[in-house]
Formats: structure tokens, sequence, C-alpha cells
């Protein structure tokens, strides 16, 4: 399972041109390649994502020079691995490298061990701009959920296998909530509704971004 720029930026609190400027090559490096595929589009993996949801909370206290300097420092230290194997944290002066009880400097001080900065887990609901809240990442509704290993990460309704847009494009169809058992028995009333007002929630997403 790959994701879309559409729904990569939904699921992590990114706008769409966010994600075409983080891939791009400058000087000092790229923020961020998706994981499947550059080109011709961008497909993200679920730990893509889970990488940028890192990156819009340190977005909302440092610049993105900041951003991509410490991502410079992390390379010139030797690690290597896919950047969501990293707890990056932020005071707004700095961003800290965490690994188990110390924090390592990666722009002001490069490689200076430091006290932790605490900062809120990454995978729980939080604001990106007025009226608009980024879901958690694994439950962004009550009877939708999010499982790599289940449809390859792709929403589904809450233990079953079932893709939340497959439910919503039939209430889009006409079919109402109260009969959406009769082509999926495991979906409630309650999910079919829920899996509308996702699939609402990641069309309207880059859009409401724009007119912020």
């Amino acid at each position: 399972m790959a994701y879309t720029t559409k729904m990569a930026a939904a699921l992590s609190g990114a706008t769409t041109s966010q994600l075409r400027h983080w891939r791009r090559e400058t000087e000092v490096g790229v923020v961020l390649v998706p994981e499947v595929a550059r080109s011709p589009r961008a497909l993200y993996s679920f730990r893509d994502v889970l990488a940028l949801r890192t990156f819009v909370h340190l977005r909302n206290s440092s610049c993105l020079q900041k951003i991509r300097t410490a991502l410079g420092t992390l390379r010139d230290l030797g690690e290597r691995d896919h950047l969501s194997s990293y707890q990056l944290v932020t005071d707004g002066r700095t961003i800290q490298l965490v690994s188990d009880e110390e924090a390592i400097d990666l722009v002001r001080k490069p490689g200076q061990r430091q006290v932790v900065i605490v900062m809120g887990d990454v995978i729980e609901p939080f604001p990106v701009r007025a009226g608009v809240v980024v879901p958690h990442l694994f439950h962004p509704r009550k009877n939708i959920e999010v499982d790599p290993a289940t449809q390859g990460g792709h929403p589904v309704i809450t233990g079953t296998r079932v893709p939340y847009d497959a439910v919503a494009e039939l209430l889009a169809d006409g079919v109402p909530a109260e009969r959406i058992a009769d082509f999926y028995p495991a979906v409630s009333v309650e999910a079919a509704r829920e899996a509308a007002d996702f699939a609402k929630y990641v069309d309207s997403y880059d859009l409401a971004a724009r007119a912020s």
C-alpha cells in the first residue's frame, strides 16, 4: 500500500505544496524522498507519514532551514535509517535528536549532548490551522483505523478489512447509512457515517490549507 500525496497530506498535517517542496533537492539536501515512488507521481509509505508528522510538529516552531540543517547533521553523524526511526524535538531555538534519556543538538551545537526537551507524541491529534485538526494517526475516527498490517495501512472500518472510501462512495451514491450493512455486514451505521466524514476531511483538507 502506498499513500498518494493527498492522503499523505491529510494524515500528516502537511499541505501538498509543502510535500512537493520537502522532496525537492537543495544545496543542503532533501527533507524527505517518498519511500515508495518519487515519479511520475509521489507515493508515500506509512513510515514516511510518521516522519512527516514529526516535520509538521517541528515546522510549527522552527524554520525549514533549521530542519534541513538538523537532517544534514543527522546524516553527518552516520544516522542513515528511515527518518521515522528518530525522535526529533524542538524548543524553537534548536532541534534535538532524542535517544533513551539524552538529547543531541543538531543545529546550534551539533553533536553536543543536552537535557531532553519533551514534545507531544506525533501520533496524537494536533491542530495545524484554525478549524483544522489532524486526526490520531492510528484512529482518525472512532470507527476507522490505520494499521500497516491491514490493507497495507489504507484506512479501514475498525475491526474489518473494508476500506473507508468504499463505504463513503456508497453513501455518496445515495445508499442510506442504514443500508450499508447490505453491502458490508460488519459496518455499522455509525461507522458508515464516520467513513463519509473522514472522506470529506481528506477531500477538503488541502482546499482548507490553500484558503488559510
